[in-house]
């Protein structure tokens, strides 16, 4: 895979970006697809495998595999089908995502932020948080399944008109349309892109793009907006502007072949110490993210007063528990506290990298509770201290204050934690 160019074949496609693309897959790694073929197993013949991909896609022979379906549970009930395509097709697939991305992206507005370059969730949730400030009410609205529902002849239309590379069109038609195997069953698709798919959030940007994000500047160009993906915001004046604004939205939607979810799309009234008006909805959860009233240092000499600011959700805050007790620390007796910290700090850099941004102090109540399963650890490891709770816990913070750095949460937060 050291040549660069070809001229033999229909299309002209650079085997480096093949290579280029091998990489960033395997960067991101990911299951195997209906092959069974692993990251590891395409790379015991990476040369073969790269050139079979190379030279299917330069001639225009390439047609990608179906796509194995994956349940994953929701949080709120029910599954979601996750689409995931072989390693062969991932990285078919991120070869047209890094001719086209940038070229797509500078068409996307500022108020995007999903799935790019540049932008983050906690971008996201920043903006989110001034607006708050400055106006009183905020429509959150969901989409109902995007990736499964987004029409291929609007999606089509948009890529034709954006993408001008012939053989990057005609491999993501091929793409929308590969079928999808569930339990042994092929199953025909007709819209939607899967959502697992490398190009398929770049897909669905493209789309909202139009059917919202142009919609919202043409119709409504006074409201500020943020749009995350399939999870969306919208900051208005008045209760009635945004009921207005929901019920246009909902239409414009549906005319994109699109429907509004229901139950996660709400009106929130954003009350603080200035705004104190009644209203059954006062707070809503962005990326992980709840905002609501709560209490904050006021500026000059007001001392503590009522806020309207984000912290970690009380469902990311589960969620980090759950993960905690699944490393079932208290019985990781044969081991060391090192070891243990080895498992632990990667999550807590993650935790701590994005939820300590907005209202750190959420995150007590999870060093607290680390904290305790690490008492658990020395009561269970060490016999003279098994019933000796108070000091097994003054054991734990003379070994906090001599290696501060052993844990990331002890140096991030200190000793002076509920336990």
């Amino acid at each position: 895979m050291t040549s660069t160019r070809t001229t033999s074949k229909p299309f002209s496609i650079e085997k480096r970006h093949v290579y280029e693309a091998y990489k960033a897959v395997k960067s991101n790694g990911g299951a195997a697809g209906v092959d069974g073929q692993t990251i590891e197993d395409f790379a015991k013949d990476l040369k073969g495998n790269l050139y079979k991909i190379w030279n299917r896609m330069s001639s225009g022979s390439y047609f990608p595999p179906p796509v194995r379906a994956v349940p994953i549970p929701k949080k709120s009930g029910g599954v979601r089908i996750l689409g995931v395509p072989s390693v062969s097709d991932r990285i078919a697939q991120m070869v047209v995502k890094q001719l086209i991305e940038a070229d797509l992206d500078a068409v996307f507005l500022p108020d995007s932020y999903g799935y790019r370059p540049g932008k983050s969730a906690l971008d996201a949730v920043g903006v989110t948080r001034e607006r708050c400030w400055r106006y009183d009410w905020v429509l959150e609205f969901d989409i109902v399944g995007l990736f499964d529902n987004l029409p291929h002849d609007l999606l089509l239309k948009a890529v034709r008109r954006h993408v001008k590379c012939t053989w990057a069109r005609l491999y993501i038609e091929r793409w929308l349309t590969a079928p999808m195997l569930r339990e042994g069953v092929e199953i025909k698709r007709d819209k939607g892109t899967p959502q697992g798919g490398v190009v398929s959030p770049l897909l669905a940007n493209l789309f909202l793009h139009y059917a919202f994000d142009l919609w919202m500047r043409r119709e409504h160009p006074g409201l500020p907006w943020c749009r995350y993906a399939d999870d969306g915001l919208v900051h208005c004046r008045t209760e009635e502007e945004a009921r207005d604004l929901k019920s246009a939205l909902s239409h414009r939607l549906a005319a994109c072949g699109l429907e509004m979810h229901p139950a996660k799309t709400r009106i929130v009234y954003c009350r603080d110490n200035r705004r104190r008006g009644a209203h059954p909805e006062v707070k809503f959860t962005f990326l992980g993210y709840e905002f609501r009233p709560r209490p904050v240092k006021g500026l000059r000499k007001e001392g503590v007063t009522c806020g309207y600011t984000p912290a970690a959700s009380p469902d990311a805050l589960k969620s980090m528990r759950a993960t905690i007790k699944a490393l079932r620390i208290p019985r990781q007796t044969p081991g060391t506290l090192a070891e243990i910290a080895e498992q632990v700090n990667p999550l807590l850099r993650g935790w701590i990298g994005y939820y300590g941004r907005y209202s750190r102090s959420s995150l007590y109540a999870i060093a607290g509770y680390l904290n305790g399963k690490l008492r658990l650890w020395l009561m269970r490891k060490y016999k003279r201290y098994r019933f000796h709770r108070t000091r097994t816990t003054e054991l734990l913070a003379r070994i906090a204050r001599r290696q501060p750095d052993l844990f990331v949460h002890w140096r991030s937060f200190g000793l002076g934690w509920s336990w």
